[in-house]
C-alpha cells in the first residue's frame, strides 16, 4: 500500500514540476488525437449526412457494415495501417512507419467509422422534417446537407467529442504503427503500459491522472450539451 501512496505523491510532483518527459508525451497525445479527429470529421460528416438522407440500393447492408466497423478492435486498424506503410507495403516508399504521421493515419482510420456511423444514423433518423423544408425552399442535395449540418451541429459536435475520446484512449493502433519510441512516438496510453511493466509507477500514475482529467473534461462537455437539449 505504501508504494501506491508514494507513487501518487511522486506523480503529483512530476506534474507540478512540469517534467519535460511527461509533458512531451501529453502534448504528442493531444496533437495526434486532435489532428486525427479533425481529419476524420472533415471526411465523415458530409458523407454520413449525404448517405443518411439518400435512398440507395444496399442501404441496409451498408448500415450493418458501418456499425461493424464502429466497433472494430484498434489492433486490427493498427495492423492494416502497418502492413500498408511497411517497407514491403504499397506505401512503404514514404517511410512513414514509426512516425507521428503514421499514428495520425491509424487514429484517423479508427475514428472515421465512428463519426461516419453516428452522423449517418443521426441524419437517417431525423432527416425528414429538415429535408422537406430544404426541398420546399428549392435546395439541392448539397444545400440540404449543409442545412442538416447547421441544424444538428450540437449533436454532431457531441459525436466528434465522443470520437476524440476513443482516439486518445486507445493503445493498440498507435503501439503497432508508432513503436512507442521515447521522445518521438510515445503517447499517454503506450507510456502507461510500458511504465507499468517497468515498475515506474509514478510516471504511470501521473499519466493516468492526466488521461482521467481529459476523459472527465470530455464527458463534462457531453453532459453539458445533453442537459441543454
Amino acid at each position: 500500500m505504501d508504494y501506491i501512496i508514494e507513487g501518487f505523491s511522486q506523480a503529483l510532483h512530476l506534474l507540478i514540476s512540469f517534467d519535460i518527459e511527461i509533458y512531451r508525451i501529453i502534448f504528442l497525445s493531444l496533437f495526434v488525437s486532435t489532428l486525427a479527429t479533425i481529419i476524420a470529421s472533415i471526411i465523415s460528416i458530409p458523407i454520413g449526412i449525404y448517405l443518411g438522407i439518400k435512398d440507395f440500393r444496399g442501404k441496409r447492408l451498408f448500415s450493418r457494415l458501418i456499425y461493424t466497423f464502429m466497433s472494430i478492435p484498434s489492433v486490427i486498424v493498427g495492423l492494416v495501417v502497418a502492413l500498408i506503410l511497411s517497407r514491403r507495403g504499397p506505401l512503404g516508399f514514404l517511410d512513414l512507419l514509426y512516425t507521428p504521421i503514421a499514428m495520425v493515419i491509424a487514429q484517423t482510420f479508427l475514428v472515421i467509422p465512428l463519426i461516419l456511423g453516428l452522423t449517418y444514423n443521426l441524419s437517417k433518423n431525423r432527416r425528414k422534417q429538415i429535408e422537406k423544408i430544404g426541398i420546399t425552399l428549392g435546395a439541392n442535395k448539397v444545400r440540404i446537407v449543409i442545412l442538416i449540418i447547421r441544424e444538428f451541429k450540437i449533436d454532431i459536435f457531441m459525436n466528434v467529442v465522443t470520437s476524440f475520446s476513443r482516439a486518445i484512449s486507445e493503445v493498440g493502433a498507435v503501439m503497432i504503427v508508432g513503436g512507442n519510441i521515447k521522445g518521438f512516438t510515445r503517447v499517454i496510453t503506450t507510456s502507461i503500459t510500458m511504465f507499468n511493466s517497468m515498475g515506474r509507477y509514478s510516471m504511470a500514475i501521473a499519466l493516468g491522472i492526466v488521461l482521467f482529467v481529459i476523459s472527465f473534461g470530455i464527458n463534462s462537455v457531453i453532459y453539458s450539451y445533453s442537459e441543454e437539449e
